[in-house]
């Protein structure tokens, strides 16, 4: 395995854009492991399936392609709620994971984002990061995202949404949202994105120089 950046963190803490800046300034592939799970939650929705049902889910993992990460649909606010109701299935992580593990696998190395990479998908990652926000700040990030791609949205429910999701993956048995011991945690509330990819920079340097 060469150079991994672990990059996780809840849903519009700013980890997909730093994710993003230090691949390339890395010269690195990226990731966003979020968006598989996304995509696995489009494809059930797509012919009307039970994103609660396990076993659909898991088949629907299965069949992904990674073409169906460009799809404009997995970057909704359905997808996004979609993606964290199909993740507490253990058989769609499972099909997933390998996918996941060679990403991270290839050479120089790889940057990656998402909510267990650093405990679960590349526990043995140099270069990990925990990045978050108050869920209000995340609210407000996420709710001027949407109502940008024309969604019809209210702040007070992306906040709920936030919250929700944050439950859900927090509390889920299988590779729940948590910060690795060994994580620097990254808070990005008062930030700007330049300053918040400055200092994801400085920690990645730190752990280079290691």
């Amino acid at each position: 395995m060469g150079f991994v950046i672990a990059v996780d963190g809840p849903a519009a803490s700013g980890k997909g854009t730093i994710a993003s800046r230090l691949a390339a300034h890395y010269g690195l592939p990226m990731l966003d492991t979020g968006l598989l799970y996304r995509a696995v939650g489009v494809r059930l929705l797509d012919v009307g399936g039970d994103l609660d049902d396990a076993a659909a889910a898991e088949a629907a993992a299965r069949g992904l392609d990674l073409a169906e990460l460009e799809r404009p649909e997995v970057r909704t606010r359905a997808a996004g709620e979609a993606a964290s109701r199909v993740a507490v299935h253990p058989g769609v992580r499972s099909a997933l994971f390998d996918l996941q593990r060679a990403f991270a696998a290839q050479e120089p190395g790889a940057v990656l984002d998402g909510r267990d990479i650093g405990t679960v998908i590349a526990p043995e990652a140099p270069a990990k990061l925990y990045v978050t926000a108050s869920a209000e700040v995340r609210a407000d990030r996420r709710w001027k995202q949407l109502t940008g791609q024309g969604e019809s949205v209210t702040f007070d429910e992306i906040l709920a949404d936030i919250r929700k999701r944050d439950e859900r993956d927090g509390g889920r048995k299988d590779a729940p949202m948590t910060q690795a011991v060994d994580a620097i945690l990254l808070d990005t509330s008062e930030m700007t994105i330049s300053q918040a990819f400055d200092a994801a920079l400085r920690i990645v340097e730190t752990a280079r120089a290691r």
